[in-house]
């Protein structure tokens, strides 16, 4: 009798025992399968976040009226500030001052020359000071007068070997890790994503698809002209002119998008007033719109700059106030790096 029951009393407890087990598997699949599902880990939970989501939910499920067929879920990206960092200076600029030693040993003539007098000096206050005009003169210097092939091979050459002076990392390496999820979480639900930007369209396009995802057809930029002719043995070539034809910024990015794209976007992200076309015709649209502005306040992590909600003022990448009060009256969301991203980037 004894026996029987201690074994009854076995039975029963192994069966709550296995009970128990089975909720405690459930819940740990449940959890693992919801980490696994999170298209956005790099994300705090919050406004941001869920605008994300509940926008790719509502324009991919048929069964709702929000639906946007596949050939019309376009979205666009601004790159400078949106996708990766743009400070203290953007980094094309950074490009263009470092091809400078190489310009004046191929024309010693320059070395005295201002511009190139002051880069050549390595004195950076200095260069920090040079009036936009003369900027502009190192810009057509270091990117025209060559073959759209040799452009594409000393930008190449360039991105693998420099590095950011703050972090001592590729350029490459300083995307925004919770914007790269957003790029692949879109084009998981069937987005073409494009990359629209002030910067320049053949030096974007050179490390897009490697860095982003995006290939060099989905890149829309500032646009210069080029050449038609051919080399010495008779080869078609293509060399850059210091002419230009788009100039990707402002209104000239809605008007790019319809000359390049030819489809008005459905979700525009953007970081600052060069950005608030893009989105005002993005929201113009018929049925559901994402607009986003990343806000640079997180200086410990990347850098603080406005000058909107009192932030440091800056001439690379300016969100306004009224560009900000903009958003809040239009229902654009402000992506605040500080409080929406657990991480930056993917190295941390």
């Amino acid at each position: 009798m004894q026996r029987g029951s201690i074994a009854h009393l076995s039975r029963r407890s192994m069966i709550a025992w296995l009970g128990a087990v089975a909720v405690a598997y459930a819940y740990l699949t449940c959890s693992i399968a919801t980490a696994q599902t999170d298209p956005l880990p790099s994300w705090n939970d919050g406004t941001a976040k869920q605008a994300i989501i509940e926008f790719v939910q509502a324009t991919t499920n048929r069964a709702k009226p929000t639906f946007v067929p596949p050939e019309e879920r376009i979205a666009a990206f601004d790159q400078d500030g949106t996708l990766w960092v743009e400070h203290p200076i953007y980094s094309q600029v950074v490009y263009c001052l470092d091809r400078v030693p190489d310009l004046v040993k191929a024309k010693p003539g320059l070395k005295d020359v201002e511009p190139f007098k002051t880069v050549m000096s390595g004195d950076r206050e200095a260069i920090a000071r040079l009036p936009t005009r003369e900027l502009l003169k190192i810009l057509a210097a270091t990117l025209t007068g060559m073959t759209v092939d040799d452009f594409r091979g000393q930008v190449s050459k360039w991105i693998a070997s420099a590095k950011d002076p703050r972090w001592k990392r590729p350029y490459t390496e300083l995307t925004y890790l919770p914007m790269q999820e957003i790029l692949g979480y879109l084009r998981a639900n069937g987005y073409k994503t494009y990359i629209v930007t002030g910067g320049g369209q053949d030096f974007v396009r050179v490390y897009a698809e490697q860095t982003y995802g995006v290939p060099p057809e989905q890149v829309v930029g500032s646009a210069g002209g080029t050449t038609y002719s051919y080399n010495k043995s008779g080869k078609p070539i293509l060399t850059k002119e210091p002419k230009l034809l788009l100039n990707d910024n402002d209104a000239g990015k809605p008007e790019s998008i319809h000359l390049m794209i030819g489809r008005r976007p459905v979700a525009a992200f953007g970081n600052s007033t060069g950005d608030r076309q893009m989105l005002e015709y993005t929201e113009a649209g018929d049925g559901p719109r994402l607009a986003m502005l990343v806000l640079h306040d997180d200086g410990e992590r990347e850098y603080a700059y406005g000058p909107a909600q009192g932030l440091p003022d800056t001439k690379v990448g300016t969100f306004t106030q009224k560009l900000y009060a903009e958003a809040m009256k239009n229902g654009w969301t402000v992506i605040s790096m500080k409080k929406d991203w657990k991480r930056i980037f993917a190295f941390e």
